[in-house]
């Protein structure tokens, strides 16, 4: 979903340096959208950036006049726990920045990210927003990666009275500051495994797993997710054999899996938020003989080549992961994003993860709200975010109840058949393929 995705999360040791939501991430939502919702994001975007010139503040409501660069501050883990995704988000965030610069910028100005890192410090972070508003004077906000990072950052910028977009801070514990600057683009992270708990529960019978494993990180993102799954298959009959939380700090993930293995659970959803903890799991279950009937995990999965290359291509079949968006949705803006990322950073279309869309969302939500107020005003784009109006963006549409929340936003799931990352749920929604189940053997 983050997804991308993937991707929000506390720090630990050794775990990815995680910017999606995601997850998923993770965070999906897949909807039909009309050509002229399609024309309706694109124009979004370029009339926002043709319009006549306004005053952009220097400040948050102050501006300088003509076609002077509009700077727009974001602080990202570009080292430490959560680089990979740091990284990710911030080629995103540059994406778009040459994207909305190709038309025409925003409102005539040109836009120029100012992107400093935080080294996935949750202190570092605050300081950084102080001195991009106070200091350098930016003219608008983006968040960071993580709800760990996205809770200080947010205070920050409200207290200067700054809107804050951000695609990767959707745990429950973000929207509990009801601070009203505060909007994630993304999937609320609680109802991520809806669709795979729904689909498990509508199996026949006789073909629906009798047995549930849920191991989870204690980690924002993961937590909130599995106690709504676990409920839904436990209603439909899917009895708990493992439910355990265990710190974000743990290096050594193999005890856990082996107890996992030990139950023998026909499914297990893994609260992960990173790669090296769902490689570390399907190791271990590997070693230990153990191939459940389905495997999904909260965010490692939707990470595209660097998944692949740490569990292996011939263990990847049938694993499963919620997350809002994937390299080949067919969507006009979606598609020129990943045409342009490989130009720009090399790889395959395979190879871009959900938090590169995610970050791309946040620009794009903004460069809308900017245009409909007709300027930078911070109060006024606050306001406008929360006048119930829907949005465009490359994972879908965009709008936001009183906590910021994404209303509009839809979960899926995605399975890795055959080498190739695919939408597998709802079973009913467009560009869905049937899901390969049971999970064919590790190594098949």
């Amino acid at each position: 979903m983050n997804g991308g995705r993937a991707r929000h999360c506390s720090m630990s040791p050794g775990r990815r340096a995680i910017a999606r939501s995601g997850r998923t991430s993770t965070r999906g939502r897949w909807a039909v959208r009309s050509a002229a919702a399609l024309a309706a994001l694109v124009s979004a975007v370029a009339a926002g950036a043709g319009a006549a010139a306004g005053t952009a503040p220097a400040h948050a409501g102050s501006g300088h006049a003509g076609k002077s660069p509009i700077l727009i501050g974001a602080s990202l883990s570009l080292s430490g726990d959560f680089s990979a995704d740091g990284i990710a988000f911030e080629r995103g965030y540059l994406l778009w920045q040459d994207y909305v610069n190709a038309h025409g910028g925003l409102l005539g100005h040109p836009v120029k990210m100012d992107i400093v890192s935080d080294a996935s410090s949750p202190t570092q972070v605050a300081t950084n927003y102080e001195k991009l508003i106070s200091v350098d004077h930016v003219a608008l906000t983006f968040g960071p990666f993580s709800s760990l990072l996205t809770i200080p950052a947010a205070r920050v910028a409200q207290r200067f009275g700054y809107a804050f977009v951000e695609g990767a801070g959707g745990a429950p514990s973000v929207f509990a500051m009801k601070l009203p600057n505060v909007f994630d683009v993304a999937l609320p992270v609680k109802d991520a495994l809806v669709p795979f708990a729904e689909w498990i529960a509508s199996l026949p019978k006789a073909e629906r797993p009798t047995t549930a494993a849920y191991p989870t990180s204690n980690d924002p993102f993961t937590e909130p997710q599995l106690p709504v799954a676990q409920a839904i298959l436990e209603k439909a009959g899917v009895k708990t054999v493992y439910f355990h939380v265990f710190p974000a700090e743990v290096t050594d993930y193999t005890p856990i899996a082996d107890a996992v293995a030990a139950t023998k659970a026909q499914v297990v959803l893994l609260g992960s938020v990173d790669v090296p903890t769902v490689s570390a799991f399907i190791h271990a279950f590997v070693q230990a003989h153990y191939n459940p009937k389905a495997f999904i995990a909260t965010a490692g999965p939707d990470q595209g080549a660097a998944f692949v290359d740490a569990v292996g291509k011939a263990n990847t079949g049938g694993v499963m992961v919620p997350n809002a968006w994937y390299p080949g949705y067919d969507n006009a803006t979606s598609k020129a994003m990943v045409q342009a990322y490989v130009k720009k950073y090399g790889g395959s279309p395979s190879g871009v993860n959900a938090d590169v869309a995610e970050a791309f969302s946040v620009g794009q939500v903004v460069a809308q709200a900017v245009k409909a107020t007709g300027g930078f005003d911070n109060a006024k784009i606050i306001k406008y975010l929360h006048s119930g109006v829907t949005l465009q963006s490359v994972e879908g549409p965009v709008k936001f109840d009183s906590l910021g929340e994404n209303l509009s936003s839809a979960a899926f799931a995605f399975q890795w058949q055959n080498g190739k990352f695919l939408q597998v749920l709802p079973a009913n929604a467009p560009g869905s393929v049937k899901v390969l189940y049971p999970k064919p053997n590790w190594g098949a």
